[in-house]
């Protein structure tokens, strides 16, 4: 007996990526910030988008908050849970990439093969990514949603980089420690990626 998962098929698109890519005169990207908690993933991301939007670029924000609000409002924070989250992250930046948009994705993203799978979605050169590398120290300093305050009083639990593991990454397209290099140098560093 055949199951409804083997019966899926896929059909040939007429319109393809580039042609979508070709009427927004843009090649699409997808900008992958990955970091602790507080690092400034956000407010890098949105500052990008702002930047881009101003210069007439097609683009869409998927920033790991919201996501966890309602995509993956179902999923928990353990390392199952978190490799499921970043799957489907990356999953809705591919059909926006395929869509002709370029994509900043703001998500922690702790593990390396998660990161390693969400890029080989990618068409070469299309994934890039963002190490937020600001230090445990200056993050817990900021705090902003008071977890690090949480966490290290042991009312939280499988929180990244005290009893959950974030692996940094080997070589990100870009390295941003936003605690030595400002916002607005942050984004035309990022924005500089594009043309290459």
């Amino acid at each position: 007996m055949l199951s409804q998962q083997s019966c899926v098929l896929s059909h040939a698109q007429i319109v393809a990526p580039r042609a979508r890519a070709t009427i927004k005169s843009q090649r699409p990207q997808c900008f992958w910030l990955t970091g602790l908690s507080g690092a400034g993933k956000s407010t890098l991301a949105n500052a990008l988008e702002v930047r881009l939007h101003e210069q007439g670029f097609h683009t869409s924000l998927l920033d790991g908050d919201k996501l966890r609000q309602g995509l993956c409002r179902d999923l928990g924070m353990g390392p199952e849970a978190r490799k499921e989250n970043v799957r489907r992250v990356a999953e809705v930046a591919r059909l926006m990439v395929d869509a002709g948009l370029i994509v900043i994705v703001a998500v922690i993203s702790p593990f390396r093969v998660d990161r390693e799978a969400a890029r080989q979605l990618f068409e070469p050169d299309t994934f890039l990514e963002v190490y937020v590398s600001t230090p445990f120290e200056v993050c817990a300093q900021r705090d902003p949603k008071g977890l690090y305050r949480e966490a290290l009083a042991g009312r939280l639990k499988d929180f990244t980089g005290l009893d959950s593991p974030y692996e940094a990454p080997q070589s990100p397209e870009c390295e941003i420690n936003t605690c030595e290099v400002e916002l607005a140098t942050a984004c035309t560093r990022l924005i500089e990626l594009l043309k290459n």
